[in-house]
């Protein structure tokens, strides 16, 4: 229902006193479209909703002194400042950390239906026809304000702001799966360092029972396979030595690229204190795996999905109900023998009668998506309790390992050391010193493993309970000041 009010003004004879009527009006008209013009850019950058205060911030870790830039190259980098580094540079989490943003976004635009829409028009047209001229300019402000729609637009906003949550917690796992990958490639980093340091070290026992057997075999008390054998066992220690190489060299690249950095970055680690495993992480499991559905990300992304689904439903039903709009601004026409402004107010009620059965399926398909993410909930429910499971068995398992492989060493090392003094003082064979480095160089593999499993385990369960930030880091950091 519209009431429009015009006052044409009638120019039979272009007289004088109607031409500053048109211009006064058009002057107005285009000085206000102008100044509105001039604001637009002003209004375009600006934040009127504060959607900054709901955006997720950058990810780092918690006091980060480092400014998203590499290390000096003879400067060496501890757990705190790969894991920093990582969360900063790796574009899994900048992607994580984008979309936020533009959920947030999303939010802003779901506002922004609850208010006015203001719209200038300006035109000119010239036409020709059988000889004759005519002149057109047109000039209009219009005012569009949708006053009612029965819940569709709050049912959208709704739906922004849960998918805005979902994208929140999605970073927030995110962020603890780069943490994590980090900090493992971190540790098998620094455990190849340690194979290596270990095959030189097999490398050299190796080649002193050579020089043995080769003692021995000159001055008549050893005989030639003693020395055959020595050797082939020097020989398997270089090139076990040469593949661990190859091993840390790998381990450098795929740590280099975790932190967001090219794969041939020359790095430097810091040294790995002595590790002394601790009951922080140990409890009942049925309280961590219920501490991990209260804290871990993926479950609250799951339910926030959910809510917006559910927010869907009053969505899809709303779109088919009548709507309430209000209208208004003013007018101005220049015909050239003729010039008219006015102004016009209305209200328009927007009634669907039919529309093919739309707003039915819509709707049946909004429940139906309910339904979907209802299931995937309880999949992230039931995959968190296993996830805590399993971690915590692992750790379980690490820290008795750990503690074992100690005892293997010392042995493996003192039987080593009895079999090569045996064998120089001439009362042993070269099998017993051949077995016994054998023996020495696994257990030292295996105490290598020991302590790369029990660190990952430790932050693998942290991740699957929810709780992998960097106080894990920094008692790490701890232990080392006090284990210089």
């Amino acid at each position: 229902m519209a009431y429009p009010t015009s006052r044409p003004t009638p120019q039979p004879s272009r007289t004088q006193s109607a031409r500053p009527t048109a211009k006064c009006c058009r002057l107005a008209i285009a000085t206000l479209l102008a100044a509105l013009a001039a604001e637009l850019p002003a209004l375009e950058i600006s934040d009127p909703f504060a959607t900054h205060t709901i955006t997720p911030p950058r990810p780092a870790l918690a006091g980060s002194s480092l400014s998203c830039q590499p290390r000096p190259a003879d400067a060496a980098y501890g757990i705190l400042d790969v894991v920093d580094l990582a969360l900063c540079r790796n574009p899994t989490t900048r992607e994580a950390w984008s979309y936020a943003r533009v959920q947030a976004a999303q939010v802003g635009l779901a506002q922004s239906d609850f208010l006015p829409g203001l719209d200038g028009q300006v035109s000119a047209s010239r036409a020709r026809i059988d000889s004759q001229t005519a002149s057109q300019r047109n000039a209009s402000l219009t005012l569009s304000w949708l006053l009612y729609d029965f819940g569709a637009r709050s049912a959208n906003l709704e739906i922004a702001r849960q998918v805005l949550s979902a994208a929140s917690s999605t970073l927030d796992a995110t962020v603890q799966s780069v943490f994590l990958n980090a900090v493992q490639a971190y540790y098998n980093t620094q455990a190849a360092r340690a194979a290596v340091t270990a095959a030189r070290e097999s490398e050299k026992a190796s080649r002193e029972s050579l020089t043995a057997a080769e003692v021995r075999y000159r001055v008549g008390t050893g005989t030639p396979a003693d020395r055959l054998q020595a050797q082939t066992a020097w020989s398997q220690a270089t090139l076990t030595r040469i593949r661990a190489e190859g091993v840390l060299r790998n381990a450098f690249g795929r740590l280099a690229n975790v932190m967001g950095l090219d794969a041939n970055q020359r790095l430097l680690l810091d040294e790995i204190p002595s590790v002394t495993p601790d009951a922080s992480f140990t409890g009942d499991v049925a309280a961590l795996i219920d501490e991990a559905r209260a804290r871990r990300p993926e479950l609250k992304a799951a339910e926030a999905e959910l809510r917006a689904a559910e927010a869907g439903v009053d969505y899809a039903r709303a779109t088919g109900l009548p709507t309430l709009s209000l209208s208004a601004g003013p007018q101005w026409t220049d015909l050239g023998s003729a010039s008219a402004n006015g102004n016009s107010i209305g209200l328009t009620v927007n009634l669907p009668i039919f529309s093919g059965f739309n707003t039915t399926y819509r709707v049946r398909a909004a429940a139906a998506q309910t339904e979907v993410q209802s299931a995937r909930r309880d999949n992230v429910r039931q995959q968190v309790a296993l996830d805590v499971w399993e971690a915590y068995q692992s750790l379980s398992t690490a820290t008795q390992t750990i503690r074992t492989t100690a005892d293997l060493l010392a042995s493996a090392e003192h039987s080593e050391r009895v079999a090569l003094g045996r064998y120089k003082a001439g009362v042993g064979n070269i099998l017993d010193v051949l077995n016994a480095q054998s023996a020495l160089a696994n257990a030292r593999l295996q105490r290598i493993q020991a302590m790369l499993d029990w660190h990952v385990s430790r932050a693998a369960l942290a991740r699957a309970i929810g709780s992998l930030d960097s106080t894990l880091l920094l008692s790490i950091s701890q232990q080392k000041a006090s284990n210089p």
